[in-house]
């Protein structure tokens, strides 16, 4: 049997823009792709659409799969020749088990390499505003497991020395035994006075940031509620941060916002996002599909130069109906004469890509708004042709048979709800100290939405803000007893955005 190779790679601390550039070419690369719960999942989307994406992840209360059967599993991926990608939150060798994994691949005679990453340890105290060392408070800092069990007999921290030394001390995975390490830092000598941070979910969009001292970080913790993941800062160099504190101050910190949306149209939504310091959380609710039959398609593409009027009213019907006009090797000048409308501006923007022109676009963006702006440019009995998805609602070829004008109704693409939607934790999202925002772009998306919820969900769903991209998709919300808390007055993904900006001012939950 051959062997592949498999590649342990740190994904970062959490913001997907913190992997290296050498870990996302072995993403790209990757016929198996494991990964564990604190990895972003968007690093996903650089790899291959068939590679097999296998989640490991470890909760306090829930492993997925056991460490020794993960490292099983990496062996048994490899002994069948595939590239496999372990890809691990932080650095794969700072408390990562990476080195045990290696150990097993080194012994199988499998080929491996270690691709490293920013570590948590210092990524995290940095977003946080508090640099681990500073030439006027510390030289050095220390990184220390805070998952080590208090009955364990011959422990492997030398707390004396910790307690007695100036270093900066960042315990990972500590929340759980909080109070042993406190314990055990003040009966050896560190003063109770000495400053602690307590930093969660670091340098995502909803990081959280607890400062104490050590003898009341522990009853800050239980009063707050404070749970893991979260990375322990012990030292003076954390006074620094009430001056050094930035990532706070973007004005979509401590915000998750949900993106429902086709996972190929969220890009640039999900970079500005980041850009102004929230957490882009994807969950596609809806998954776009070329049509099983082209025969009713293809026979309006044969005579494409009969209509007058072609109205689109998606980017994903602009795509769809001229790949297929591609594969017809039907010429783009068999639409000469034929008028082009397109609601919305990315619409039009994908047709003028193609280097086409829109001939009317509404100024309000939607349907209704077509069929009332087109009467100044078309007489009855005028051919018109709607490329559109098979759930498209029925009031715009209504309003244009009403006009006398002759429409035929094409399904170009179909709907459906994705079956992989990854490891979506929404009770996680609602433990926040801030709402997550729940981003609509269509009335289908809600629908989607709404099937994916079990039981209790609408409840949780009230606990967090509703965001709509328009006044249908707004209606749609409302038609499932729930509020919608922004709605976008242009009816665009940047025009919903500026509205969510608006709302953050004035809303701190």
């Amino acid at each position: 049997m051959t062997k592949g190779i498999v590649y342990l790679v740190g994904a970062g601390p959490g913001d997907p823009r913190l992997i290296t550039l050498r870990g996302i070419d072995c993403i790209k690369k990757a016929e198996v792709l494991v990964y564990d719960r604190l990895v972003n999942q968007s690093l996903l989307d650089y790899g291959s659409p068939e590679a097999e994406k296998i989640f490991v992840g470890k909760r306090p209360d829930n492993h997925a799969l056991p460490q020794e059967e993960i490292s099983k599993l990496l062996v048994e991926k490899a002994l069948h020749n595939k590239i496999v990608v372990r890809l691990k939150g932080g650095d794969p060798f700072v408390f990562g088990r990476g080195g045990e994994e290696a150990e097993l691949l080194a012994e199988q005679g499998i080929p491996f390499e270690i691709v490293p990453g920013i570590t948590s340890a210092v990524a995290v105290p940095a977003y946080a505003g508090i640099p681990v060392t500073h030439r006027s408070y510390v030289s050095g800092f220390s990184v220390i497991t805070g998952h080590e069990e208090d009955e364990k007999e011959n422990t492997a921290i030398q707390w004396d020395k910790l307690a007695a030394g100036k270093d900066t001390l960042i315990f990972l995975m500590g929340v759980k035994n909080l109070e042993l390490i406190v314990s055990q830092l003040v009966s050896r000598g560190k003063s109770s006075h000495t400053p602690v941070a307590l930093i969660r979910w670091g340098t995502l969009g909803r990081q959280e940031v607890l400062k104490g001292t050590l003898d009341n970080i522990v009853s800050m913790v239980k009063e707050n509620n404070f749970k893991p993941p979260a990375v322990i800062m012990v030292g003076e160099v954390i006074n620094l941060r009430d001056k050094l504190k930035w990532w706070e101050n973007k004005p979509l910190s401590g915000r998750a916002v949900v993106i429902t949306r086709p996972h190929h149209l969220q890009g640039g939504f999900r970079e500005k996002i980041l850009e102004l310091g929230g957490e882009p959380v994807s969950l596609p609710t809806v998954k776009v599909l070329p049509p099983q039959d082209y025969s009713l398609l293809d026979g309006f593409l044969e005579k494409i130069d009969k209509f007058h009027w072609i109205i689109f009213t998606s980017i994903n019907g602009v795509e769809y109906f001229f790949n297929r006009l591609k594969v017809k090797k039907i010429d783009f000048r068999e639409l000469k004469g034929v008028k082009l409308a397109a609601i919305g501006p990315k619409t039009g923007e994908a047709i003028n890509d193609l280097g086409l022109k829109v001939e009317f676009q509404p100024a309000e963006y939607r349907a209704e708004a077509v069929a009332e702006g087109l009467k100044g440019f078309t007489s009855p009995g005028e051919a018109v042709l709607l490329p559109r998805a098979d759930i498209a609602r029925l009031e715009l070829p209504r309003a244009l048979k009403e006009m006398g004008l002759d429409v035929h109704e094409v399904t170009t693409y179909y709907n459906e709800l994705p079956e992989d939607r990854g490891d979506f934790n929404f009770e996680e999202l609602l433990s926040g100290s801030k709402k997550p925002i729940i981003t609509f772009s269509s009335s289908s998306t809600v629908r989607n939405f709404m099937k994916l919820l079990v039981d209790g969900g609408k409840e949780m769903v009230k606990g967090a803000v509703l965001a709509s991209i328009g006044p249908i998709t707004s209606e749609t919300i409302r038609s499932f007893g729930l509020n919608v808390d922004i709605e976008a007055s242009s009816y665009t993904m940047d025009g919903l955005l500026e509205e969510i900006l608006k709302y953050t001012e004035t809303n701190e939950y």
